[in-house]
């Protein structure tokens, strides 16, 4: 995420030539992806956590149960 926040930084300030900042652009763009499909993967776990074995909430006790 560091990353990709300085390229941003780089390319709104103007700073290099064409070339550099297309190269910036796409490791940009592939770390946007790389960052969503982290958060997609997350938010499922979360949503594993929550939901019981048949899609309803689980409750605490449950997952404590299940543990």
């Amino acid at each position: 995420m560091a990353e990709l926040e300085g390229i941003v930084r780089r390319l709104e300030g103007g700073q290099g030539r064409l070339e550099e900042a297309i190269d910036a652009y796409e490791r940009g763009a592939a770390l946007r992806r790389h960052c969503e499909h982290k958060l997609a993967e997350a938010e499922a776990r979360v949503q594993a956590i929550v939901e019981g074995p048949d899609g309803a909430p689980a409750g605490l006790r449950e997952f404590r149960d299940a543990g």
